[in-house]
């Protein structure tokens, strides 16, 4: 029999180890889910819809998704219904207010139901389906469950081909046409049963197509048929939040872009508890760019990659990148500036946002590059300047693989750059030859994220400045046939210094371009 010594001995030695435990996890907010936070504000991992009745995240089935990493500039994405129109939220965080529910139904669906009788399915309950509109972007982030895609009845091509296999192959070909029935949703109400998902009043007011030639998130809703539980046989269930995206300019790192922000806000929108998996939903062939892709989510498969109908118990509907505000600025006046996290969570100011710099920190944590230094590193020897090329390789299928020239004499300002830089008498300066087109994805992430200055002649390789670190300096070559915003506006919109030099044709004089990085290099205290 124990004695009683003993016993003071062990509940001590509890208590203790109780007591520590409670002091590690209340100094480690991140790692501690039950912390309270201040009002209206969430931790970063929170899933704002927790409690919804259409969600169901078993915790055992998040053991393969990525979690969220902890950022700088993280703002909680809140359901605010009184997010002001045209506001920067509503451009670039959470506008996506106007819930609309096309299809409710029983929680009782989360139940899972393979190998059941047709008898037993039908009373467990069926899917669900609702979309989030916002009225400043006039797109909608959709989401639903119970969602079965038969790939068989959506035309295009397999997808994620090497890209030499493919050469030639046309753009129709590998952009989905979606036939009735390509996507189903489970239910049981008999008076459903046979029916499509949405109307054209539903499309026309929460999808419009707005200008955009082809909106196959559109096309895909329209496909949407209501099924009972005898039709909805699946070879296999996905049971973790997956995202399904379409892409068009795929190969493109301005585009790519703006996809990739899409997918983050619709993963955030809904308030997913970890990153989802993501479906392409397309026939394009594997790029360079697939490695940022994999990186940002927890994993990456083609929809004609499946043997046979899958079925999402949670599916989401990413917007097009052509309805991101990345795009839509470059033709319509979004009136924000970039600002500090700290700075909007003491005082919120609807012409300020931090979300693109929220959203470049997202990509450098995806690499496992650290996100909460504040200030660029300089190496020993000194400051970084990046000087981001152009170079010829072959996009895609139907791509030459001669890149457009946007500086005539690219070739002849980096080389006078590097031999000032060699002189360079007020500190060590290292010129770096940014030959992106040859370089991994995480490499030039690494490269934007240790530049003090960015250097390059217009050209989607620049697009990279929204991992840029917050005092990053750019200056845009700009030809005179390639005077677009493109640039200017994310430096705008992540509050970074911006340097234009205005071209009379395509052939830029060294000594001005040299002239301008010196004075800048001076603002910095080199």
């Amino acid at each position: 029999m124990m004695s009683k010594k003993k016993l003071k001995i062990l509940v001590s030695l509890f208590a203790l180890n109780s007591i520590t435990l409670y002091l590690y996890f209340s100094s480690h907010p991140d790692h501690f889910r039950h912390k309270k936070y201040p009002q209206n504000h969430s931790p970063i991992t929170q899933n704002h819809f927790s409690s919804s009745e259409n969600r169901f995240y078993p915790s055992e089935n998040h053991q393969n998704s990525k979690p969220w990493p902890i950022l700088p500039s993280y703002l909680p994405w809140s359901q605010n219904p009184n997010t002001p129109y045209r506001s920067c939220e509503g451009y670039f965080g959470n506008g996506f207010s106007k819930k609309i529910d096309l299809l409710k139904n029983s929680p009782a669906l989360h139940r899972s139901f393979d190998g059941a009788s047709p008898e037993l399915r039908r009373s467990l309950g069926g899917g669900w389906f609702r979309c989030f509109f916002s009225e400043t972007l006039q797109s909608s982030i959709c989401e639903g469950g119970a969602v079965k895609m038969n790939s068989e009845r959506i035309s295009m091509s397999r997808g994620g081909e090497k890209l030499d296999t493919v050469i030639g192959r046309g753009e129709d070909e590998e952009l989905p046409v979606f036939k009735e029935g390509a996507f189903e949703i489970l239910v049981n109400d008999r008076k459903k049963i046979g029916k499509k998902l949405s109307d054209e009043e539903f499309l026309s007011k929460y999808l419009p197509e707005g200008a955009i030639s082809r909106h196959t998130m559109r096309e895909l809703v329209d496909s949407i048929r209501l099924v009972g539980a005898d039709e909805f046989h699946c070879s296999e269930w996905i049971e973790e939040p997956s995202l399904l995206i379409t892409r068009f300019e795929y190969a493109n790192l301005f585009h790519t872009v703006t996809d990739w922000y899409s997918a983050y806000a619709a993963s955030r929108v809904t308030g997913l508890p970890s990153r989802p998996h993501l479906v392409f939903v397309d026939g394009h062939c594997e790029t360079q760019l697939e490695e940022t892709w994999r990186a940002l989510f927890s994993s990456l498969t083609y929809a004609k990659n499946f043997s046979g109908p899958v079925c999402f118990r949670h599916a989401i509907l990413s917007p097009l990148g052509y309805e991101t505000a990345l795009f839509k600025g470059l033709t319509e006046h979004i009136d924000c500036s970039g600002a500090s996290a700290h700075d909007l969570w003491q005082n919120p100011d609807d012409k300020k946002t931090a979300r693109l710099s929220e959203f470049g920190e997202m990509i450098r944590a995806a690499f496992g590059f650290p996100v909460d230094r504040q200030n660029i590193p300089r190496t020993a020897t000194g400051p970084n300047v990046l000087f981001v090329r152009r170079e010829d390789y072959l996009a895609h299928p139907r791509h030459g693989g001669k890149v457009q020239s946007r500086l005539s004499n690219e070739q002849q300002v980096f080389d006078s750059i590097k031999s000032w830089a060699g002189n360079h008498t007020g500190c060590k300066l290292n010129v770096i030859n940014g030959l992106f087109a040859h370089m991994s994805m995480k490499e030039q992430v690494r490269a934007i994220q240790d530049a003090s200055v960015i250097v390059g002649a217009h050209g989607a390789g620049l697009t990279h400045i929204v991992s840029a670190a917050p005092k990053a300096v750019i200056l845009e070559i700009i030809s005179s046939e390639y005077r677009r915003p493109h640039f200017a506006l994310i430096a705008q919109w992540k509050g970074l210094e911006y340097h234009p030099i205005y071209l009379q044709g395509g052939h830029a004089d060294p000594p001005v371009v040299i002239d301008e990085l010196s004075s800048i290099l001076k603002s910095l205290g080199c």
